[in-house]
């Protein structure tokens, strides 16, 4: 990934105006608090160079051994005794040819207490990540199951976030004895136009690098990028650029039952004027509809099941068709707890399906991967993990980085986790 100069203002605003909420209240009652997470790992791929260093790896991690700080995750809270909060996460990561710190996420949220029929109201302001994931529920948007991330919640991770206003309604049933909840929000967004990049040109990956707010990623070397129609292209993408100043939305529903089921569906558009061309970016019209299940299936296992379908439009500033694409991930994970032991397994299946002419540049592909994990608890603090990762994939456009089509990559990777 590369480095890029910091000339958004919306994160410096933000924690400007967070610092003088905390000096103009301090007439209340004031908690902070700071967790975090140290994950350090040794990973062996059996594979081809990571998508990380533009090219078309699926794991996080170059071919052989690796040494790496995995994570290095600061969540850090500010609550007030009214109904505003402060958050802002940071996060780290170290390893031979990657070392970089940044912001992940950084808002401020309103939550109030429900009223007598049970109808609360709360609100987010700031950087970051849509409802989407069931999956990256621990500190620092990690999975608390997998070392990896399935390929949908490595993609959102990577390429799907952005600066908004997020508006909340929840029915809490307990005031009407029920036994479950229901929620919908409301997002609306910029610093998204380029979302669909990497998904197209680069396709799925399984990683656990999310990219931080400052950040550019490499794009792979597809061959139209070298010919008339994509010269201008930058050898990056900008994940989180703002080009075309229109307002982006997503739409979120859910419905939980206590720690026992939890059911999301959604759909994102970021409204993409994609005849807008700015400093070496194209905007990209991508929308996606989303579904998720969490649910327990006895006293200490538990099924997640995550499913995305979307589509994706880039054009040249004069409407011409470049890239189209349709594209689907979705995953099915198991988890089982026993004492300070956990057992995950997760499957998956994901494509890409080009439907655009344009030559030398094939955004199809089809894959399939399985994951195993194993999880030990040796105290409140620390936890020992070991994983093995497989995927399957047939990526024509590895031809232009001189790498086989169909390719099957390994992972094994081990790993200690400090939480505090």
């Amino acid at each position: 990934m590369n480095k890029k100069k910091y000339n958004k203002t919306t994160l410096l605003t933000l924690l400007s105006c967070l610092s003088l909420n905390a000096s103009i209240n301090s007439s209340y009652a004031v908690e902070q608090s700071v967790t975090g997470l140290i994950d350090l790992r040794y990973s062996y791929v059996d594979g081809i160079d990571s998508h990380l260093d533009g090219h078309y790896g699926k794991f996080r991690f170059d071919p052989h051994s690796n040494l790496a700080v995995g994570h290095a995750a600061i969540n850090y809270q500010v609550e007030f005794d009214n109904p505003l909060s402060i958050h802002a996460i940071a996060h780290a990561f170290v390893d031979e040819f990657d070392s970089e710190i940044g912001f992940e996420q950084a808002f401020i949220k309103y939550q109030d207490l429900p009223n007598p029929s049970g109808h609360r109201f709360s609100a987010r302001a700031g950087i970051m990540y849509p409802r989407i994931s069931l999956e990256n529920n621990a500190t620092g948007w990690t999975s608390p199951y997998t070392l990896s991330f399935s390929t949908l919640n490595s993609w959102i991770g990577e390429e799907v976030r952005y600066t908004g206003l997020e508006l909340n309604w929840d029915k809490l049933g307990k005031f009407d004895n029920k036994k479950y909840d229901i929620g919908l929000s409301a997002s609306f967004y910029k610093h998204n136009d380029t979302v669909g990049t990497l998904l197209s040109w680069r396709g799925w990956t399984q990683s656990s690098r999310q990219t931080l707010w400052h950040e550019r990623v490499e794009i792979p070397p597809v061959a139209a990028r070298f010919g008339n129609w994509l010269r201008h292209q930058a050898p990056n993408t900008d994940p989180f650029i703002e080009l075309d100043h229109r307002y982006g939305y997503d739409i979120n529903a859910r419905f939980s039952m206590a720690n026992k089921l939890k059911v999301n569906l959604g759909y994102y558009d970021n409204n993409a004027d994609t005849l807008v061309f700015k400093r070496g970016q194209y905007t990209w019209d991508t929308k996606f509809t989303y579904a998720g299940i969490n649910t327990k299936l006895g006293k200490s296992t538990r099924l997640i099941s995550q499913f995305l379908i979307g589509d994706t439009l880039m054009t040249s500033p004069r409407g011409r068709k470049v890239v189209e694409n349709d594209y689907q991930s979705g995953f099915v994970l198991l988890t089982h707890r026993r004492g300070k032991h956990q057992y995950t397994t997760r499957l998956e299946e994901f494509s890409v399906t080009d439907n655009d002419n344009m030559p030398l540049d094939n955004n199809n592909e089809y894959g399939k991967a399985w994951t195993l994990s194993y999880q030990y608890r040796l105290n409140y603090n620390w936890f020992l993990q070991g994983e093995y990762n497989w995927l399957q994939s047939n990526r024509p456009a590895r031809v232009y980085d001189n790498e086989p089509v169909d390719l099957i990559e390994r992972q094994w990777q081990l790993a200690a986790k400090y939480y505090w």
